[in-house]
């Protein structure tokens, strides 16, 4: 009885822990999406190309079309830091 409690327990926490280390998904920055059938517009935007996009909708009714986030340009780009500026001491 006591294995079976440690058992458990350990499995809580193995499946506690995966749940803490999920990222949310960023799959709406690619440039194409398969779109029509059940998916809601832009669609499922998780192809780098045309041909990987062409080769998943192949078969299920739906077609491809280019994400208008990344279209349009509404996709956050990472801003680029700054350069701090240096003092440097003037000669006399």
């Amino acid at each position: 009885m006591r294995k079976m409690q440690l058992a458990l327990l350990a499995l809580g926490a193995t499946v506690l822990s995966g749940f803490a280390t999920v990222k949310p998904a960023t799959a709406r920055d690619y440039p194409w999406c398969a779109q029509g059938g059940e998916y809601d517009y832009p669609g499922e935007c998780a192809y780098s190309t045309y041909e990987q996009c062409q080769a998943s909708v192949s078969g299920r009714l739906l077609y491809c079309g280019p994400n208008p986030l990344v279209a349009y340009g509404q996709v956050q780009q990472p801003q680029p830091h700054s350069r701090r500026k240096i003092r440097r001491p003037v000669p006399y």
